[in-house]
């Protein structure tokens, strides 16, 4: 398969720049997977489609504030280092991306705040980026809190003016460089009345790290390298899961990172176990899910591992259709845009 196989024209202005003051006032098409047949709600709708006895998985990473705007010691030269990643393996170290990279040599030094917190660049690893070790006194996440901005894609221009909205209602895991964009339309209202209705809800963990947004390089999609990002399933959520499933209910996942944590995890017979590791999971045409029915999800950048991973769920046929219909209805595209459900 040929990258250029996921393009699609999409203009500029149907980018969404801003979030909509109601989450869950956002519009929502309906895909049939099947079929390929499209139907046009808003995102409250979603109710109607979600059966008693459906699970409903949510991604609950929290956004940390990753982006930080700094100067290196010495000659007081403007830096900017995003978050990606924790090491486990030292303390108080981070695998990040440093722009302009040629000024973080190993050595360098780097301040925030007015030396709040202060990171040395101690390695260059895969593709330039760098691992960083910071010093500081006091509580990193409060410093960083303080300090950092949220990491919005570059698409995105406007300033944010509430950093809550690239924020999910149910954000409880702090870790990730970019937000489970899908989660965005529900509130906690529209949450409760789909529970009211029968519907579980299994919280699953992944940490959406850059790699997932990462242009794809290579014209033949099967020589692209998928970045390693950690996920956490526990026994709660495996167990809504499994019973769903072992009684006939849907398995529906709110966005790509919901389904590539289930996706990894699951037993060929679509089993969940609770578990927690790294997956470099790469769902593209051809894949045979194992573990979801369903999907909600956002519109994804022309030829993206995302608008990959829906091609592999509803078919590249449907998906470019499908896009190209919203299109020309002017729907709101990526992260602040407007939602579709690939549905059977």
């Amino acid at each position: 398969m040929d990258l250029h196989d996921f393009y699609y024209n999409l203009p500029e202005e149907l980018i969404a720049q801003d979030p909509l003051s109601d989450r869950s006032s956002s519009r929502l098409m309906l895909l049939d997977k099947n079929t390929g047949e499209i139907e046009h709600k808003i995102f409250h709708d979603i109710i109607d489609y979600l059966n008693p006895g459906d699970c409903l998985v949510i991604n609950d990473t929290k956004v940390i504030p990753a982006r930080l705007i700094g100067e290196k010691i010495g000659t007081g030269a403007a830096i900017e280092v995003l978050l990606l990643q924790r090491k486990t393996d030292l303390k108080d170290t981070w695998e990040v991306l440093v722009k302009p990279g040629k000024k973080a040599k190993i050595g360098t030094q780097i301040s925030f705040g007015e030396g709040k917190l202060v990171a040395e660049v101690i390695d260059i690893v895969d593709e330039g980026n760098r691992i960083i070790q910071f010093t500081y006194e006091g509580i990193f996440e409060e410093i960083l809190d303080e300090l950092g901005q949220m990491p919005l894609p570059p698409y995105i221009t406007h300033k944010l003016e509430d950093k809550n909205r690239y924020q999910t209602v149910y954000a409880k895991h702090e870790g990730s460089a970019a937000a489970p964009t899908a989660g965005l339309h529900f509130t906690k209202e529209l949450l409760e009345r789909i529970k009211d209705k029968g519907v579980d809800i299994a919280r699953v963990t992944l940490h959406v790290g850059l790699g997932t947004f990462r242009p794809v390089k290579v014209e033949n999609i099967l020589e692209h390298h998928m970045h390693s990002e950690f996920y956490m399933v526990d026994r709660e959520a495996a167990d809504k899961i499994n019973n769903a499933r072992k009684n006939g209910g849907r398995i529906i996942a709110v966005g790509t990172t919901s389904t590539r944590t289930l996706e990894s995890v699951a037993a060929e017979d679509g089993t969940i176990k609770p578990c927690s590791g790294w997956t470099q999971i790469f769902i593209y045409p051809g894949y045979q899910f194992k573990a979801i029915d369903c999907l909600i999800t956002n519109f994804h950048l022309p030829e993206s591992t995302l608008v990959m991973l829906v091609s592999a769920l509803a078919g590249r046929e449907h998906v470019l259709h499908a896009y190209d219909v919203a299109v020309q209805e002017k729907y709101r595209f990526f992260s602040f845009g407007d939602a579709m459900f690939i549905h059977d």
